[in-house]
């Protein structure tokens, strides 16, 4: 059950809503929106109890509606967010803050995983003359093969906090496992959660309590319903600033290393209010497929991109093969304008 307040509702109108559905079996999570407060009742009450609240609250002066939302994610359904989400990225200090979910695109870009200081500043600095808008970086880095490089863990947050503090670009990174999500949230304005940890409801849970915003990969072989009911999870813990990521799903086709699902953007612009970001290098495997991939994905209404970039993706310690050089990306940016424009959009 979704409870719309009225505009101007003051804190203990809000007070009493929540107790209202604590006296009936739910638990409320409130969300206030720059015009709109809406408190998501969460449980399972009696058929009863359900009956009897609702006539209750949409009798108060200060209640707007009051909506039955039938999907399952129901904090993440357009159907008790009618408009998109649009929220601010930047919890640090010195980074710069910017917008997802609005007119302007949302570009994140930098190496798979940080190698170095010098690479790691020098990237950022290339890539922000360029237009990108965040820095991306792996410290923790999930690899298929325990031999391939893990990452440089705590040093590597470090590093990209150096970039941060020479650009102002905020800094996007994964988080693994529940025991370090206090120490990333520390560094990262953006915490990743990867595909293999799509479906991780532990990791969904601890990342839902911290208030850095969360961009949440779509699991290797997961279902659009599987995906919603993950991003559930994270804003059921009062974390409401969440992305979903389309990063190629696993399909019969040898030729890419995945299969970027271009059609989950609007998938997923008609079942949650959440922004999109596409992920063309993790989605295809490919360097020569980047680029066609990221302006497809702009004009099919994603919100936002992230891209690998690296000075020399040949010497990359991970994905060079999918890993665009500085000049690439520098191309691809001055394109993705031309296409932005065309569909209403800014970079």
């Amino acid at each position: 059950m979704i409870i719309i307040l009225k505009r101007g509702v003051s804190e203990s109108e809000i007070d009493a809503v929540s107790d209202k559905l604590q006296e009936h079996g739910y638990q409320s999570h409130v969300t206030r929106g720059v015009e709109d407060t809406i408190i998501a009742a969460l449980g399972a009450p009696s058929p009863q109890e359900k009956d009897l609240v609702a006539p209750q609250l949409q009798a108060l002066d200060w209640v707007e509606r009051v909506l039955f939302v039938s999907k399952p994610y129901k904090m993440v359904s357009r159907e008790s967010h009618p408009e998109d989400s649009v929220f601010e990225l930047g919890e640090h200090p010195d980074s710069t803050r910017i917008e997802v979910g609005g007119k302007k695109l949302v570009v994140m870009a930098g190496p798979c995983s940080v190698e170095n200081l010098e690479n790691t500043t020098y990237t950022a600095e290339q890539v922000q003359k360029s237009g990108a808008t965040m820095l991306r970086g792996g410290a923790f880095k999930p690899r298929t093969s325990p031999y391939d490089f893990q990452g440089l863990g705590l040093e590597g947050l470090q590093i990209l906090a150096e970039a941060r503090r020479l650009t102002g670009l905020p800094v996007i990174t994964e988080v693994m496992t529940p025991a370090l999500v206090e120490q990333v949230c520390e560094y990262a304005d953006v915490l990743q959660i990867g595909a293999r940890n799509m479906q991780n409801y532990d990791l969904l849970r601890e990342v839902g309590k911290s208030r850095t915003p969360v961009l949440l990969k779509r699991g290797l072989s997961s279902t659009i319903e599987e995906w919603l009911k993950a991003a559930e999870y994270i804003l059921a813990g009062g974390n409401s600033r969440v992305m979903f990521c389309e990063r190629g799903i696993r399909t019969f086709e040898p030729s890419t290393r995945f299969t970027l699902d271009l059609s989950a953007i609007p998938a997923i612009k008609k079942a949650s209010h959440l922004p999109i970001i596409i992920d063309p290098s993790q989605g295809t495997g490919r360097r020569d497929m980047v680029i066609s991939m990221s302006k497809a994905a702009i004009a099919a209404g994603a919100d936002g991109l992230i891209i690998e970039v690296h000075p020399h993706p040949e010497d990359a310690l991970s994905d060079g093969q999918q890993t665009l050089d500085t000049a690439q990306f520098e191309s691809l940016m001055g394109d993705l304008k031309l296409i932005a424009g065309a569909v209403g959009r800014t970079v």
